[in-house]
């Protein structure tokens, strides 16, 4: 008689990391930003006194607890098609999201020493996480993925620094290395999506003219990389000048990038355009922090947001909704309901980096919250039957 644990572990549910992780991660985000937007209209108060402060708290869930762990569910289970090695599953899938969960609940607890408990746990789902996929692409010699290593290691960096920089006193810190963390997502949109944007839409959009960047594509990861190390550095030495310029050049890079991919082509095809729009947020959002240092007008953390809502929760639900079909064996036609899912991201991504301009912060805050938080149950609502079923 088979134990009841192996016949959890072979559901379909744990056969590869972006079926629980893609439904946890976006439940996550969908809960902690209702949490976080009645924090701040004095409704609840679930924060502790000591240890993580709200704010970081905030920030901390939906680029690490969402984005990073969509992220590296991305990058395990495409892993597998690139190596062709089998990639985490079963047991050792189960025990890691059970290690994730336990450090959503020990964050939001009122003792600092589950919190930093919360942290190692946080460091061990890293660790597992980055050390299996460097056994997947070193083993297969697949050396065009080495690169998601060194990446993945600086922002799980990024991520535990943050978390004990706040813990111990220095938010202001722990800020800076949480933006420092966004932008170097950034660099990671950059090189995904230079390889399948392009790739998705010579394939599904009528008549698309794509061109190849080559030229591009070696500049933009050197200036990211410069414009992401200027920003860092900042905060700990006096610099003879702000990374404003490096920030605005990529952004005119991914901007010319787009270009070249013949968005227009793919304005019929709600999983090609929202994959567009979103990168499209990412160079007018590196353009916008970059002109934040130049004029009062524009304040860098609601340039910010046009990134982390327009870029990383655009191009995660687009390719969410792409991935979860296709890694199904299922046809890549979405329902008609994530259209809306897809336009209300950018939405929202808007109206938080406009409405601030106009004196309405509050309401660009409830506005973008609203969207997200429906564009992200309407994914939940329709994908998780597909994500716990077996492959078609």
């Amino acid at each position: 008689m088979e134990a009841p644990l192996s016949k959890i572990t072979k559901l379909p549910i744990w056969d590869l990391a972006f079926r629980p992780w893609f439904i946890s991660a976006t439940a996550l985000s969908v809960v902690s930003l209702s949490i976080w937007i009645l924090f701040l209209h004095g409704k609840i108060s679930p924060f502790s006194a000591e240890g993580i402060s709200p704010l970081i708290w905030h920030i901390h869930e939906m680029l690490f607890g969402f984005g990073a762990t969509i992220a590296v569910g991305f990058l395990l289970t495409a892993a597998q098609t690139w190596t062709k090695i089998r990639s985490l599953n079963g047991l050792a899938l189960l025990l890691l999201t059970s290690i994730w969960l336990a450090v959503r609940v020990l964050l939001l607890s009122n003792s600092v020493n589950l919190q930093l408990l919360a942290i190692a746990l946080q460091a061990l789902w890293w660790l597992v996480s980055i050390s299996y996929l460097t056994y997947m692409v070193t083993r297969a010699k697949s050396r065009r993925n080495y690169q998601f290593i060194p990446l993945l290691s600086a922002m799980m960096l990024l991520n535990l620094a943050l978390l004990l920089a706040d813990i111990f006193g220095d938010t202001e810190l722990a800020l800076h290395l949480s933006r420092s963390a966004i932008l170097m997502f950034g660099l990671l949109v950059g090189i995904v999506g230079g390889r399948v944007i392009p790739f998705f839409t010579e394939r599904g959009a009528d008549g698309a003219q794509v061109k190849a960047t080559p030229l591009i594509d070696k500049l933009l990861p050197i200036v990211t990389l410069l414009g992401v190390s200027v920003f860092f550095s900042g905060h700990f030495i006096a610099l003879p000048f702000t990374p404003a310029a490096l920030l605005i050049t990529a952004g005119i890079l991914h901007l010319l990038r787009l270009y070249c991919w013949d968005p227009l082509s793919t304005r019929k095809v709600p999983l090609l355009w929202s994959l567009h729009a979103s990168y499209l947020a990412l160079g007018l959002g590196l353009v916008l922090l970059g002109a934040s240092y130049l004029t009062d007008a524009i304040r860098f953390a609601d340039a910010l947001h046009l990134i982390t809502i327009g870029t990383i929760g655009g191009m995660i639900l687009a390719m969410i909704a792409r991935v979860s079909l296709g890694h199904t064996g299922r046809a890549l036609k979405p329902h008609g309901s994530l259209n809306m899912a897809f336009a209300l991201i950018l939405f929202g991504a808007l109206t938080r980096f406009i409405l601030p301009l106009f004196q309405q912060a509050s309401l660009g805050w409830d506005i973008a919250a609203a969207s997200w938080v429906i564009a992200f149950s309407l994914f939940l609502w329709h994908y998780t039957p597909i994500l716990f079923s077996a492959r078609h």
